[in-house]
């Protein structure tokens, strides 16, 4: 009887040899594979609180509640948005303009026949004469529109589609006249159906492109 069979016990009971048997560890891909498991949650929780804390410091929630973003909008809202809070002035009717005229050219008579063609096409004529000594002989264009800063956006521009190549210039006056100074270059008025189509095109200005509206929504 071997030394490692229990006293009592013998037959098939019985051992033989005197080393104990040796038991396996299990194995270790079970451990492998609950530890990539564990691994795999604790990289979610921890993305998902990133992301939470982004949301938090970033206003997410505010941004969402706001509406759409600023690239999103359509873009007839954001013409509506414009226009609510751009009001453009109303320009004045060419009989509400007053225009002195004045030569600052060497030829007599400038003044008083382009003051008269104005006249016909329904301006309000103030003074007609010779330009100041600050003018005179010193315009090499064909002509300064002259007015007040008020009129930038009105009366100067205007008068303009009666001679377009004009340059717009504004001084301290108070009042509303605006001075049409003859240059060098000039030689006559535009045509009057030229006029007529540059005043209808300024009256109705051409609605903003799709892309202006989707950039300033």
């Amino acid at each position: 009887m071997s030394m490692l069979t229990p006293p009592g016990m013998g037959g098939k009971y019985r051992i033989t040899g005197d080393k104990y048997p040796r038991m396996r560890r299990p194995s270790g891909r079970r451990r492998i594979v609950l530890a990539v498991i564990a691994s795999a949650a604790a990289l979610g929780l921890i993305g998902w609180g990133t992301l939470q804390l982004i949301q938090v410091f970033t206003g997410g929630d505010k941004a969402s509640a706001a509406g759409p973003a600023a690239g999103d909008c359509e873009p007839g809202q954001a013409a509506a948005a414009r226009s609510s809070q751009e009001k453009p002035k109303p320009l004045p009717k060419p009989g509400q303009i007053t225009v002195n005229v004045f030569n600052a050219t060497p030829r007599g008579g400038l003044a008083k026949d382009t003051a008269d063609e104005l006249k016909k096409r329904g301006f309000a004529i103030g003074k007609v004469g010779n330009a100041t000594k600050a003018f005179d002989k010193k315009v090499k264009g064909t002509g300064i529109l002259l007015g007040a800063r008020s009129a930038t956006g009105t009366a100067i521009p205007v008068l303009g589609t009666q001679l377009a190549e004009a340059e717009p210039r504004t001084d301290d006056r108070k009042g509303g006249e605006v001075d049409l100074i003859l240059g060098a270059k000039f030689k006559d008025l535009a045509k009057k159906e030229d006029a007529d189509k540059a005043l209808a095109k300024l009256a109705k200005p051409e609605p903003t492109s799709t892309k202006s509206d989707k950039k300033n929504c």
